[in-house]
């Protein structure tokens, strides 16, 4: 499988599979940087994160829109409808996220502290998980 993007960039799947895990395998070791307190690259430099991680992720949603059978000029308008649909979606579950921690936190409740760990450490291990498959279909 081949990802051509908008008809300008011709990228070999994997290795673009690949990439994206590895992205977000990058954040969930900066989010554990964050909980123990020391600096991360993503809080020094968010734009950039947010820039090539944008690009390498639209790779990928483009390359997947051409592999469904759209022309080249469908593309386009299907990829920022998917790309809103996303931001909504993404809206749509911070506002949930945040309204249940909300809740959380009025009952008071010590935590442990590793609870804090938890969800960067199993996105990280999903992530690591989907790298290594990627990388085995180079």
């Amino acid at each position: 499988m081949q990802f051509n993007t908008l008809g300008f960039v011709w990228v070999p799947g994997p290795p673009v599979e690949a990439v994206i895990a590895l992205s977000i395998l990058f954040l969930a070791v900066e989010l554990v940087k964050v909980n123990r307190g020391a600096a991360s690259l993503t809080a020094r430099y968010p734009w950039i994160v947010a820039f090539i991680f944008g690009l390498l992720h639209g790779f990928g949603f483009a390359g997947a829109l051409s592999d469904i059978g759209l022309s080249e000029n469908e593309i386009p308008l299907s990829l920022f409808s998917f790309n809103l649909g996303v931001e909504i979606g993404q809206l749509f579950f911070v506002s949930i996220a945040l309204s249940f921690i909300a809740l959380l936190k009025t009952a008071r409740i010590a935590w442990p502290r590793w609870i804090h760990q938890f969800p960067a450490y199993t996105v990280g291990s999903i992530a690591a998980f989907w790298l290594i498959q990627r990388v085995s279909l180079f």
